[in-house]
């Protein structure tokens, strides 16, 4: 039985590409010196899947940056105002798109799916002129080959990439960036041949599109594709890869119906439907990798579910064609658990993290081989146990106040008008105030610098003060370390894009506040003005999506059981004294569903949240909702109060 990984995280486990790059960038160290850094993490991260006993192991999914940045590079697909002269793109050209120089912008960077890692997206036109300029995929190849590995090559398939990019500066917004699949395909072509030629058996296409709303014509986009490809991947095994959702069932039509193609992955545990669509007809003779080992979340896999799972697919497919996969890149996963030596005991055995997962994966494969290994799958199944009957993951209390909710939307109940004019009468604010959005520099000496901060913004005559947060760490790790229900990693990285990496908290059981968070901090700066200070709160939504959420339960419950702890610290505010009070929700649409059919049931129950965190304040209390990402920088909005207040 054969098992396989999708990708893996390139920072290293204590980050080490990002120090790298950040040294390079600096002028503290050369070219040469972060290749090698490079070159060893590649390195080990081979010889980490091989000893694991993965068949199937990824090369090119390392990345000095991003891999689509790297699908631009080797389409030669340079913006003109980089001032690139053809040849091989090396790291001027490359790290000039991805972060801007001196004299020009960097290309624009979006999220990926709806995951919190960031691309940088395509800027294409009919003008431009597409070559072969970054060989990266051949020499990863090679280079794995030379250390002993045979592995399957990866790149982003050219539908998705199209797909994924944006009409550049100057191009209409209508143009039709599919029509440019004829100039690309030649330079993949050119790919496949040199991979062929180098000794590959499989290659990986990454067709992540395939899971978004696509109409038909962008489906036979993927036909017209992949017909056009198929005497170039003759005598390749050609894998496609899907992730992040279900296949809607007229693209797994058209999947499974590709030219030249051999195998399909899908994500079988945010795509659980596909599950139907496998059972209903897979095609004779082809692979199926199944995804069942989650590469979005840190939580242990239960293998013996995933068992029954894979059993029961061996039984459509053939024993011979199930391969057994992570659901996506595990890429957005925490790289090493063995590296957490302060995380608890019983908490750190509900988890894995990359390389634990590189393990499951091989320990399932071997499973359903006929060669079980008991001790693991039982340790694993103690694991699973503990986690549901763990007295530190329900919180009755908690679980019945959350339940409560769902009788009503918790608006507030008076009117927009009568609340403006308490308000007004309350606070006397000018008909257009002014306030900062909240983070100010950090120094050491804490309450002097609040002091400093209250003083410059009365200089500046602002309106509505901040006490400029230098108390906090991040906007949702400092709510995090003093709520019940979360737990803290040291090396728990993920990497957002290029060396910027996160440290999400994670979210293990029931959540509470035992007492007051941000109560002291905003009454003081109160104390040292007389102009309103605003209390400065990180909203529910925001807090769920940049964590690990457990599991083991839908994702709105747990949205409201944040929503409560943040209600209480508002209240309280309110009792101290503050009548201004600011709920950052800045991961609002990071949590939007791909599917257009899911996206309102998300908004309704992300909204009410937000709603449940406000609904008891009095009529004089002003609530500010900050929609966007605040960066740690002095910086002034200038805003109508009409535009942010949620009356």
């Amino acid at each position: 039985m054969a098992s396989h990984i999708v990708g893996y995280p390139r920072m290293g486990p204590k980050r080490e590409l990002k120090f790298a790059l950040e040294s390079f960038w600096d002028g503290k160290s050369s070219a040469e010196d972060l290749k090698k850094v490079a070159a060893d993490l590649r390195s080990s991260i081979w010889k980490q899947m091989a000893d694991a006993g993965i068949k199937h192991i990824p090369s090119n999914t390392f990345s000095y940056y991003d891999q689509v940045l790297d699908t631009t590079a080797m389409l030669g697909a340079v913006p003109p105002r980089y001032n690139w002269n053809g040849g091989e793109i090396g790291f001027d050209i490359y790290f000039s798109m991805a972060r801007g120089n001196a004299s020009v912008p960097a290309m624009e960077m979006t999220k990926w799916f709806d995951t919190n890692y960031h691309f940088i997206v395509p800027e294409l036109g009919p003008d431009v002129k597409f070559s072969y300029a970054s060989h990266k995929a051949v020499d990863e190849y090679k280079e794995a080959k030379a250390l002993g590995v045979d592995t399957v090559p990866v790149l982003i398939g050219p539908v998705s990439y199209l797909l994924l990019s944006k009409p550049a500066k100057g191009v209409e917004k209508t143009f039709p960036l599919l029509s440019l699949l004829g100039k690309i395909l030649p330079i993949y072509k050119e790919v496949v041949s040199e991979l062929k030629a180098a000794g590959a058996s499989w290659i990986q296409f990454d067709e992540p599109t395939l899971v978004m709303d696509l109409d038909s014509h962008k489906l036979q986009t993927f036909t017209d594709a992949y017909a056009e490809l198929e005497s170039s991947l003759s005598g390749l095994n050609v894998l496609i890869e899907t992730y992040f959702a279900d296949v809607p069932s007229e693209a797994y039509k058209t999947l499974t119906a590709l030219k030249g193609v051999s195998a399909y992955g899908f994500d079988l545990v945010r795509g659980a439907n596909t599950l139907d669509l496998i059972k209903g007809g897979f095609p004779k003779g082809k692979y199926l990798f199944a995804g069942v080992v989650d590469g979005r979340n840190i939580w242990a896999n239960d293998l013996a579910a995933s068992f029954g799972t894979l059993d029961s697919l061996e039984g459509i497919v053939g024993k011979d064609k199930l391969v057994v996969s992570t659901s996506c890149s595990l890429l957005h996963t925490a790289v090493d658990l063995v590296n957490e030596t302060k995380l608890d005991k019983e908490i750190k055995s509900w988890l894995a993290f990359a390389a634990q997962k590189v393990v499951e994966v091989n320990a399932l494969a071997k499973a359903l081989a006929g060669h079980k290994d008991e001790a693991f799958f039982s340790s694993n199944a103690a694991a699973q146990a503990s986690r549901k009957s763990s007295p530190r993951v329900t919180n009755e209390a908690v679980q019945k106040a959350a339940a409560a909710l769902k009788g009503s939307d918790h608006r507030r109940a008076t009117n927009v008008s009568t609340r403006l004019d308490a308000q007004q009468k309350n606070l006397n604010l000018p008909i257009l105030p002014t306030t900062t959005i909240g983070s100010f520099p950090q120094t050491i000496e804490l309450r002097r610098e609040i002091s400093k901060v209250v003083k410059l913004q009365e200089d500046l005559d602002i309106d509505v003060l901040v006490h400029g947060e230098p108390e906090r760490n991040d906007m949702v790790e400092y709510f995090g370390e003093q709520l019940s229900g979360f737990a803290f990693t040291v090396n728990g990285w993920v990497q957002s894009y290029g060396s910027r990496c996160v440290k999400p908290p994670i979210i293990y059981g029931d959540v509470s506040r035992p007492k007051p968070m941000t109560v002291f901090w905003s009454s003081t700066a109160q104390s040292m003005t007389a102009r309103p200070m605003k209390g400065m709160l990180t909203g529910p939504v925001t807090i769920l999506n940049w964590s690990f959420v457990r599991n083991d339960q839908p994702r709105y419950e747990t949205c409201y059981q944040i929503a409560l702890a943040i209600k209480d610290e508002v209240e309280d505010l309110e009792k101290a004294g503050i009548n201004v009070i600011q709920i950052d929700e800045a991961a609002l649409r990071e949590g939007l569903p791909l599917r257009k059919s899911e996206q309102a049931y998300y908004l309704e129950w992300a909204v009410h949240s937000f709603r449940i965190t406000n609904c008891g304040v009095k009529d004089t209390t002003q609530v500010y909702l900050s929609p966007s990402f605040r960066r740690h920088c002095l910086a002034f909005c200038f805003i109508m109060v009409a535009s942010i207040i949620i009356f």
